[in-house]
């Protein structure tokens, strides 16, 4: 798997301060799209222990929420096992943190339908994941006053309770515990 770039402070992508990782390389050729140089999979570098390691060094900070990861399309069959690979250390590192990631594949594309995206280690990925931003962005229908997504049709899914319930569990924000480390 190759990336693009790694923030290291960004509050753009999920809630609170985050470390966000750009994968490169996605097939969905979004019109519009906003990161479209990292269509290519030879786009940036590649992922490695050193980029892993920063990662991890990365989120150590109280103040650093979780791990965010986009594209390109993080859920390319080329992409997943590298996204299993920092998905897993950061759970196992950080536990209380939580792991957001973007896709233009749809949760029943996931989970349910015939497609690219549905491969052995797919499950796995998923379940380290907390909350998924699903849907291909649609130019037409495109709303900067969404949070966390550019077009309606795109979904903010809880994970861990839509794999559990066995269909989608919109994510739920609090509006005054912001993160889930300060929410009881």
């Amino acid at each position: 798997m190759n990336y693009s770039a790694i923030k290291h402070t960004d509050i753009a992508n999920g809630v609170g301060v985050r470390v966000s990782l750009f994968v490169s390389g996605c097939r969905h050729h979004c019109d519009g799209c906003f990161n479209a140089e990292t269509w290519p999979f030879d786009a940036g570098k590649l992922f490695d222990d050193t980029a892993l390691s920063s990662i991890i060094r990365l989120l150590e900070p109280d103040y650093i929420d979780g791990l965010s990861i986009l594209g390109g399309e993080p859920l390319e069959p080329e992409n997943q096992g590298g996204v299993w690979r920092v998905t897993t250390a950061v759970k196992s590192m950080y536990p209380e943190k939580d792991i957001w990631l973007w896709t233009g594949f749809t949760w029943d594309e996931l989970t349910v339908l015939d497609s690219r995206a549905r491969t052995n280690i797919l499950h796995h990925v998923l379940g380290n994941v907390d909350v998924l931003v699903d849907g291909r962005f649609v130019l037409e229908d495109r709303d900067i006053t969404l949070r966390f997504r550019g077009s309606p049709n795109q979904r903010i899914i809880d994970v861990q309770q839509s794999l559990e319930a066995g269909h989608v569990v919109d994510w739920q924000d609090d509006p005054i515990c912001r993160t889930r480390k300060w929410a009881r």
